[in-house]
This record gives C-alpha cells, structure tokens and sequence, in this order.
C-alpha cells in the first residue's frame, strides 16, 4: 500500500519532510512493510497515525525523514486513535542520517508478531548487474533458495538476510526448507534491476500460506547500459548487510507484544 496523500502529509508536518525534500547529509529513507497475515493495522510514530488500515503484503512508498529517534506503534485497524495497548511497539528507533532502511513488521519462526529493521545496501553495483537481497520474515524454520532448481542461499533464519550479485534480467527463483525440495514458496520470476538492489521478502505462515514481497531500491552503480534478456545466474557477494547494522534500536528488545498471538506454523 502506498502512502495516501493525507498520510503523506501527517509525515510531512509531524518531520519537516517529504520526499521531493530529501537531503541524504541529514535526512534517512525509510520504507514499511506489512508481512503479519490476516491482520490490518493502522501505523503509527510518535503518537500520530500516519498509515490508515495497512493491508498484508504492502509496502509503503520510500519517503525521506530528518535523521533522528522515533517511536513506532501498531494497532488493530479498527482501534480507535491510538487507544489501548498496540499489537507492536519500538520506541527510540534511531535513523542516522543518509541511511535507507525498510522495517517489517512480520512474525518470527515460532508465529510471534515481531518489528524488524533492515538497512538496505545503496552501495555501487557494476555496470550490467544487480544485487537480490533476500529476507527471512515467515513464520517458518530455515530455508534454502534455489535459481534453476540450484541452491544460491542455504539455512537462512528469521530474521536474516543474505544477498547475491547478480547479472540483470529475470531470474526463475523459488524457497524450499533447507537440506531439502519441500517447496514453501514458487517458482517465481524475478526481474533483478541493473544498478539496484532487489530486495525479496519471504513472509507469511502455514496458516494463512507464504508469499514473497519485493522492494526495489537505487543503488549506487554506474550509467545502466541496458538490461539483458534471459535468466540471471547468481554468484556469491562478499559483503552481505545485516539486519540492523548502521541502525541504534534503543528499546527495540522491549519492544511491546500483546493483544492478538499467533500460533506456532511450519511449511
């Protein structure tokens, strides 16, 4: 879901920003991603609502905030204004300043809502090729990704990541329990954009079924040159961000669970 011009606005008077207005020395970009199934939510940070019945499975527009600490809360969409306890909270998130972070607010492997923090890698891809991220958000055990029936990443955890280079163009992808063929999620085509970082989400619970969400962001590559047809074949990048890092969380390990739980759920 993308944001709606009145929540647009409510960011913009409550931080002094929009997107037209990003200034990467004291602003940071932060996206959010709903992956908590059957379960619309109203966002809010620092005591205002800035997302209105937030649907499973969206994504909100990037926007650029003043680096600073927030408070983000989660309640039922149909709670009334910021009354009652919130499903999930983290107070003091801190973004620094020229960071792009995407927070998810999804369930760990034993189906416990949970809200977690990515900083998104915008470092330089080479000409020709792409970054997949991929992030573990489901209520599952590890998985392993598979591109052509062949393992690329194996025994990822929630709430990790793991990210590949990759030659641009479409990749046939799909997220099997690890050590094993039991497919959870796919085949799916994945169109891998030169000079970004395509970021996969595997999210979702046994329950309600697993799906994937994508996010693309800009990384910081030279001049494309096109993107090539075919499918991508996937190597092994050195450096592979993790969940948090750049990213103070202050109170984020107390971060608040109540009202609705979710049971246990295995692919």
């Amino acid at each position: 879901m993308a944001l709606t011009a009145g929540a647009a606005g409510a960011f913009a008077l409550l931080f002094g920003a929009t997107p037209a207005l990003a200034d990467s020395h004291t602003n940071a970009t932060l996206s959010v991603l709903h992956a908590v199934p059957e379960l619309p939510v109203d966002v809010y940070a620092n005591g205002e609502r800035l997302i209105d019945d937030f649907q499973p499975g969206t994504l909100t527009d990037p926007l650029s905030l003043p680096a600073g600490a927030y408070d983000l809360a989660l309640f039922p969409a149909d709670a009334a204004d910021g009354s009652g306890e919130p499903l999930l909270s983290a107070m003091g998130v801190e973004l620094p300043a020229g960071a792009d972070a995407t927070v998810a607010a999804h369930l760990t492997e034993a189906g416990e809502p949970a809200l977690t923090p990515f900083v998104n890698d915008t470092s330089e891809v080479a000409a020709g090729e792409g970054r997949l991220t991929v992030r573990h958000v489901a209520a599952a055990p590890a998985v392993d990704v598979r591109a052509g029936g062949e393992v690329v990443i194996d025994g990822l955890t929630n709430p990790n990541e793991e990210s590949l280079t990759v030659p641009a163009g479409t990749v046939s992808a799909d997220v099997v329990l690890a050590g094993t063929d039991t497919v959870a999620i796919g085949p799916a085509d994945l169109s891998l954009t030169e000079g970004a970082t395509t970021i996969v989400y595997a999210w979702g619970s046994g329950d309600a079924g697993y799906e994937l969400a994508t996010q693309t962001v800009q990384a910081g590559a030279s001049a494309p040159t096109g993107v090539p047809g075919g499918s991508a074949g996937l190597a092994a990048d050195e450096g592979m961000p993790a969940p948090l890092v750049g990213l103070t969380l202050a109170g984020l390990a107390g971060a608040a669970f109540a009202g609705r739980k979710y049971a246990t759920s295995r692919v």
